[in-house]
């Protein structure tokens, strides 16, 4: 199944929600003098991968997300896993110091995002 513009972009929107759901953790996390655990690329797309199961069941056919959308989200992630997690761990290791919950979200959703949007390109 290719995935549509539309779809990519609730995607985006979705992803952009964890993000800021990751910054406002850390920031919490920060004023009780918490330190955050580690997190990894496959933390944050089995993030989405539930925001998206919830999305789906409470407004999915609203937004024109089809059912089947989150067993072809499962197959995407998968394929796209070992590309996204070489992005991300050269993005961390070659940008700036600091890999944080949201920092990870963001650097994987952008890897998964070229990746569907160069599957929809080629389809």
């Amino acid at each position: 199944m290719r995935v549509s513009g539309h779809i990519i972009g609730l995607l985006k929107e979705y992803m952009h929600d964890l993000v800021e759901q990751a910054r406002q953790e850390v920031q919490a996390q920060q004023a009780f003098g918490f330190s955050a655990p580690p997190y990894q690329p496959d933390h944050a797309i089995a993030d989405l991968l539930s925001i998206l199961d919830d999305r789906i069941e409470s407004e999915g056919l609203q937004v024109g997300m089809p059912l089947e959308f989150l067993h072809e989200m499962w197959r995407h992630c998968g394929e796209a896993r070992d590309h996204v997690m070489e992005q991300v761990w050269l993005e961390t290791n070659l940008g700036p110091p600091g890999s944080s919950k949201a920092r990870i979200r963001e650097l994987t959703y952008a890897a998964l995002i070229r990746h569907l949007e160069a599957d929809a390109e080629t389809a």
